[in-house]
C-alpha cells in the first residue's frame, strides 16, 4: 500500500480532490490532500514572501509528520514544481512522482521553473502579490468544468500568491533519479502530441493521456483515480 501525497496546482487547495481522494482510500492506500500556505483554508496566511521554499516546507512537513514513506507523490499544474523540489530532498521516501498536466523539470543543476505571470496572464493591478481565478482562465484551460462543477471552483478558488510562479528551484540531483510518471490533459493548451514525441524534451517514465481540460479531479475523478492508482505498477 503507498502513501499518495496529492499537491494542487495554482488558486485550489486540499477540496479540490474531494472526489478522487476516497476512490483511492477505498483501495488501502492512504490520502494526504495538500493545502499550499496562501490558498485554500490557508488562504488567511497569504503575504508577499510567500514563494516556492514554503509550498516546499509544507509538503514536507506533511511527510515528516506523518512518518510518510512509499509515497506517490503527484504534483498539478505549476506544483510540478513543488513535486521535483520535495522529490529532490526526500528521494529514500518516494516510491513515484506523477506530474498531473505539470511543469516537468528539466535534467539539469541550474535553477529552473521560473516564469512571468504576467506575460501569460496579463497585467496584474499594482501592488498586488496575488493572481485573481477569473472567467477567462477557466475558459483557456478548463472549458469541461461546467454546471455544478463551475460553481463549486468559483466559489473556493483562492488567489494565488505569484512568488509561487516567479520562484525557481534549483534541483541538487538529476531528477530522473526518481521514479516518475506523468498524465497529459489533451484540452488545457499543451500540445501533449510533440510533448509525447519528445519535441519538449525526454519523458522519463511511462504516461497516461486524458481527454480532459485541466482540472481532471474536478471534471473526471474515476478516470484519474484509476491512472493515480495504476501508475506504480508500471
Amino acid at each position: 500500500m503507498f502513501n499518495y501525497v496529492l499537491i494542487p496546482g495554482a488558486w485550489l487547495g486540499g477540496w479540490v480532490w474531494r472526489d478522487v481522494e476516497p476512490l483511492i482510500s477505498e483501495k488501502g492506500h492512504k490520502v494526504f490532500p495538500i493545502t499550499l500556505t496562501g490558498m485554500g483554508e490557508r488562504v488567511h496566511l497569504a503575504s508577499p514572501e510567500i514563494g516556492m521554499e514554503t509550498a516546499i516546507q509544507d509538503v514536507l512537513n506533511v511527510v515528516r509528520f506523518n512518518d510518510l514513506n512509499d509515497i506517490l507523490l503527484v504534483g498539478h499544474s505549476f506544483a510540478g514544481k513543488v513535486a521535483a523540489a520535495v522529490a529532490d530532498r526526500i528521494p529514500e521516501r518516494i516510491r513515484q512522482v506523477v506530474y498531473l498536466d505539470s511543469f516537468r523539470p528539466d535534467n539539469t543543476s541550474e535553477p529552473q521553473g521560473s516564469f512571468d505571470i504576467e506575460s501569460e496572464f496579463g497585467p496584474m493591478p499594482k501592488g498586488s502579490f496575488t493572481l485573481q481565478f477569473s472567467e477567462k482562465i477557466l475558459r483557456n484551460i478548463g472549458k469541461d468544468v461546467v454546471g455544478k462543477n463551475r460553481k463549486w471552483m468559483f466559489d473556493k478558488c483562492t488567489p494565488w500568491p505569484v512568488k509561487l510562479a516567479t520562484d525557481p528551484i534549483k534541483l541538487s540531483r538529476p531528477p530522473n533519479l526518481v521514479r516518475t510518471a506523468y498524465i497529459f490533459c489533451t484540452l488545457s493548451g499543451d500540445p501533449v502530441d510533440e510533448i509525447i514525441q519528445g519535441k519538449w524534451g525526454k519523458l522519463e517514465g511511462p504516461y497516461r493521456i486524458m481527454e480532459t481540460g485541466h482540472y481532471p479531479m474536478v471534471t473526471r475523478p474515476g478516470e484519474l483515480a484509476k491512472h493515480l492508482l495504476e501508475l506504480p505498477g508500471t
